[in-house]
């Protein structure tokens, strides 16, 4: 395959992303019961303490703190802060859940071209950001380069797949 500008270190997907945890216990339910994700195994040669867990297409590992007691925590729900965003099927039966949960969260819009993308943020157990959002409703446009319909994996694919082959032609 030629190397190209676009994707330089071949890569393929996100794997998993790693967080530190206050309790390893309070942030596996926190992602099993609000956000649906499954323990997997994960390696037993660690000397450290944590849990793999996955769905969606990727996963989250937890690694204990060392120190749970001077973690920071974040008080304020701040969409411009670090996070991760969950596309969802539908917003109504999300807020409606993180209100039953007793969940603090804060809603927000997003408007393009007269297209909206409802946003819901909130916290895990340390303060990292959550967010659920209908996003697919928004077109994910290059800079250069034809329209990618969704954000959904397998268009993004199909416009990688495109510029690999524009270099290859050239």
């Amino acid at each position: 395959m030629k190397e190209t500008m676009e994707n330089p270190l071949h890569l393929k997907s996100l794997n998993h992303i790693s967080l530190v945890c206050g309790s390893i216990e309070e942030s596996i339910s926190f992602y099993q019961e609000i956000l649906g994700f499954i323990p997997i195994r994960r390696p037993g040669s660690f000397d450290f303490d944590g849990a793999w867990l996955f769905g969606y297409g990727i996963g989250i590992h937890l690694l204990q703190s060392e120190n749970p007691e001077n973690m920071p925590k974040k008080k304020k729900i701040n969409p411009k802060d670090n996070h991760i965003s969950f596309q969802c099927e539908s917003m109504g039966a999300v807020e409606k859940k993180l209100k039953e949960m007793g969940l603090e969260y804060v809603r927000a819009m997003v408007e393009e071209g007269g297209i909206y993308v409802e946003q819901l943020f909130f916290h895990d157990p340390d303060g990292f950001m959550i967010e659920i959002c209908n996003c697919d409703n928004l077109p994910v446009i290059p800079l250069a380069g034809e329209m990618v319909r969704s954000c959904s994996r397998l268009n993004l694919q199909m416009v990688q797949h495109q510029q690999i082959q524009q270099v290859v032609q050239q």
